[in-house]
């Protein structure tokens, strides 16, 4: 690790100092999302806001990802972990005492929130049994096109020492049902989703279908290991959003971040 100059501001304090940089990662830590709503969200030209985004990966601040559904659009998400760490290491180097806490995992507010992908047999049941083990909250998996049940994903959620049954179920079934958030794992559904009741935020998590990498032996396992990784730093940061500061209401926008 570099040697910081204490004299200069680290690295993240000037990256997110400018005020379209700061817009785009606001932007990005409600959800992943596509250079073209990112420029209708700023109210900038395209090759403006490629520009910054360009700024922000190669800091590792920001990841893309080719959309699943159609492969000339990319999905930016930004990587809240780094994030916190160089908040964390900004904080400490100002002052030793604003170093960052660890935020507890469990919360005393009580969500429902419904994840969808296609199959509703890997992505989805994974992330709702994962917030279920982090957090005490509701959580449904439903998808557009229903397939049993993966064997991987019964096997990498035992890692976290879950036992995850699930029944795979249509995204009409829940249609009725009220959720605080709906977040779509994969890009075809996020374009189907049909509005719920109460029209709830709609959260973006550009994953890929674990069961369609399979490694050189045709293992899907490892890819499975990668997307739990993943789903459970973003179910992470998602529950800390659960307890609304002074216990006041929980936010009512998308700006949920995860």
């Amino acid at each position: 690790m570099p040697i910081l100059d204490e004299a200069v501001p680290p690295p993240f304090v000037r990256l997110a100092s400018d005020p379209l940089r700061w817009r785009l990662m606001r932007e990005l830590a409600a959800g992943d999302r596509r250079v073209r709503e990112l420029v209708e969200a700023v109210g900038q030209s395209q090759n403006l806001v490629s520009y910054h985004l360009r700024k922000l990966r190669s800091a590792e601040l920001v990841r893309a990802r080719r959309s699943s559904f159609d492969g000339r659009d990319t999905y930016y998400h930004l990587d809240l972990e780094r994030c916190a760490d160089a908040l964390a290491q900004a904080g400490t180097l100002l002052h030793p005492g604003l170093a960052a806490p660890v935020p507890p995992t469990r919360t005393g507010a009580r969500r429902r929130v419904l994840f969808v992908c296609t199959g509703n047999s890997g992505r989805s049941p994974m992330a709702a049994a994962l917030l279920r083990h982090r957090a005490d909250a509701e959580s449904v998996s439903a998808g557009s096109h229903p397939k049993p049940l993966h064997p991987d994903a019964v096997r990498v959620m035992g890692e976290y020492g879950i036992t995850l049954t699930h029944e795979p179920t249509h995204l009409d079934a829940v249609g009725g049902q009220r959720f605080d958030w709906v977040i779509s794992l994969c890009d075809r559904v996020r374009e189907v989703c049909p509005p719920l009741p109460g029209r709830p935020p709609v959260i973006h998590w550009s994953i890929p279908d674990p069961a369609r990498e399979a490694d050189a032996a045709g293992d899907t396992y490892p890819a499975f290991r990668r997307v739990a990784a993943e789903l459970d730093g973003r179910i992470r940061f998602l529950i800390r959003r659960f307890e609304p500061p002074n216990g006041g209401p929980g936010p009512q926008s998308e700006e949920l971040g995860a």
